[in-house]
């Protein structure tokens, strides 16, 4: 019996096929982080759409810091889903929160542009 060929090759031409379970939890994963991204571009551009806070040199840092988090987001959704994927094929141990750290100073830091911004 054949297996169909999936995308991508490159993570499963690896090693057997994990428990669907895992599989299934993996791509909830991915969804999880692409959620993410678009949580952050949605507040990069309402940010401007909303002029707030009235000082633009802070709205737009803190535009930029939401737009860059929302591209390593969606890095972190295709780059995370792949590491774990191969993971449970080998059975090896999972991979740690590669971006997960970034994010969160990342968010923290554009609040605090934010709510600088607000009272300049």
């Amino acid at each position: 019996m054949n297996t169909p060929r999936r995308f991508p090759g490159s993570v499963y031409r690896e090693g057997d096929e994990p428990d669907p379970r895992f599989s299934l939890a993996n791509e909830r994963t991915f969804l999880a982080w692409l959620r993410t991204a678009l949580a952050m571009y949605a507040g990069a551009f309402a940010l401007e759409a909303l002029a707030l806070p009235d000082a633009i040199a802070w709205r737009i840092a803190a535009a930029g810091v939401f737009l860059v988090l929302g591209t390593l987001a969606a890095a972190q959704a295709w780059f995370g889903w792949r590491a774990t994927e191969k993971s449970l094929r080998r059975g090896a141990p999972l991979p740690g929160l590669a971006a997960g750290a970034v994010l969160v100073i990342g968010v923290v830091v554009a609040a605090a542009l934010v709510t600088i911004g607000l009272y300049v």
